[in-house]
């Protein structure tokens, strides 16, 4: 029955020390059966199918060894937006979406996104802001081919120009970037989820977590220049660089030593400065 196959997998899970285990159990049985979690929640005397009860059983032992949920459906949401992931990619994070928000609030002409993994920001522009031109990059040839796959399936393969690389020799009004920011310190401490199974390159920023922006800063601020001085956004010319916890005051100085001399730091939902933006000076 539905609701012996839910109690037991949640067992199973919270033995394995998976931190939500009935939302994940509930997830892997609603995609087993094609029931939404409201009505396995209805029904949990129902007759597990056969097929269903065998999907179901493959998904759990997946997620006993940590796989993310994510890369057990092959999917995952951001915004208004259903992405493909696999381990090629990051998983797209909630906290994420405050550099896709920046960008509603400048309405910029033209947009980088560096590091796109997934194609997450940059789709998640595109599909927002129509009129916006966006470019994305990244030096993984392997995550590119699913942003590409994630732009075609949304219909966006046309708005967003993906190449491989770090950042193109063009200007922008503003650039954008989820770097790499763990420190070496950290990754230990990570969950099983992120250690073995996220790609690692995408993750590991250095002794301090710093060296994959320090790498492309100069390049990024660049890509700035002239902008600010045409424009009636005062907001526009900036760069805005999702950072990991209490790495933001190091940022900021980063971003100044570079020539961005206005700078503020946003904070996500758990109240961590999580984006630091960089603007070029208006004179």
């Amino acid at each position: 029955m539905i609701g012996e196959a839910l109690s037991a997998s949640v067992d199973a899970l919270s033995a394995a020390g998976v931190d939500e285990p009935r939302l994940d159990a509930e997830l892997l049985l609603a995609e087993a059966t094609g029931w939404d979690r409201a009505r396995l929640a209805a029904n949990p005397e129902a007759e597990l199918p056969s097929a269903a009860g065998r999907c179901f059983g493959e998904m759990v032992r997946r997620r006993l060894r940590r796989e993310p949920v994510a890369y057990i459906l092959g999917r995952r949401g951001f915004r208004h937006l259903e992405l493909t992931v696999d381990p090629r990619v990051l998983i797209p994070r909630p906290e994420t979406e405050l550099l896709v928000e920046l960008a509603l609030e400048l309405a910029p002409r033209r947009v980088l996104d560096v590091g796109t993994g997934s194609g997450a920001v940059a789709l998640a522009i595109a599909a927002e802001l129509p009129q916006c031109e966006v470019i994305a990059t990244d030096t993984s040839a392997a995550a590119l081919e699913v942003a590409r796959l994630n732009a075609e399936r949304l219909g966006l393969a046309d708005r967003v120009r993906l190449e491989v690389g770090s950042v193109p020799e063009e200007e922008f009004d503003l650039v954008v970037a989820n770097l790499p920011y763990v420190s070496d310190a950290e990754w230990a401490a990570l969950e099983p989820e992120v250690t073995e199974w996220e790609p690692r390159e995408a993750l590991l920023g250095g002794s301090d977590g710093l060296d994959a922006i320090r790498g492309v800063l100069s390049q990024c601020v660049r890509l700035l220049s002239g902008i600010a001085p045409r424009t009636a956004n005062a907001g526009i010319g900036s760069l805005a660089l999702e950072v990991g916890e209490r790495q933001a005051a190091a940022v900021v100085e980063l971003l100044h030593e570079a020539g961005l001399d206005a700078t503020e730091a946003r904070r996500d939902l758990a109240g961590i400065e999580r984006v630091v933006v960089g603007r070029r000076g208006a004179g």
